[in-house]
């Protein structure tokens, strides 16, 4: 049987490092993953994945990853099911990562970063200075590093 995942996308928020009772460490992330293709509104839509990753590799993500952070992953799919305090059976999917590597540097994610915020920031300040009539979102700028690398095997 084969149960290979290969994921690359950005973290929603930065790891929460935590241990086990027995002291193994692990991190419960979300990786948002682009879609290959446009809804009818010409805008990419992303899927929200839930990891998990352990051991050293989740300590390594806690001190090297950030919200926000391009990763590639690779794992497997697993479930598990568990009843939760209202006695109702709660079932769980998502992607136990073996390793991850960062595919942009620390200086890239930091530019990025400063270029959403500068973007906000001109947001907000036209939104003191006019009214806005629409439901529209600034236009963000984008980065190269926002592209999704050719991965062999992958079609994009």
């Amino acid at each position: 049987m084969i149960n290979n995942v290969v994921l690359v996308g950005r973290l929603t928020k930065s790891p929460d490092l935590k241990y086990t009772a027995s002291g193994q460490a692990v991190v419960s992330f979300t990786l948002a993953v682009n879609r290959n293709f446009t809804n009818q509104n010409g805008e990419r839509e992303a899927d929200f994945i839930n990891c998990v990753i352990w051991r050293k590799a989740a300590e390594n993500m806690a001190n090297y990853a950030k919200k926000g952070s391009l990763l590639a992953i690779t794992g497997r799919i697993q479930t598990r099911n568990y009843e939760n305090q209202q006695g109702q059976r709660v079932y769980v999917t998502e992607v136990v990562a073996d390793n991850f590597q960062l595919l942009e540097s620390r200086q890239q994610s930091q530019n990025r970063g400063n270029e959403m915020q500068n973007a906000f920031n001109q947001a907000s300040n036209s939104r003191n200075q006019a009214p806005i009539y629409n439901n529209s979102a600034p236009n963000m700028p984008q980065s190269n590093a926002s592209t999704q690398p050719n991965i062999p095997g992958m079609d994009a």
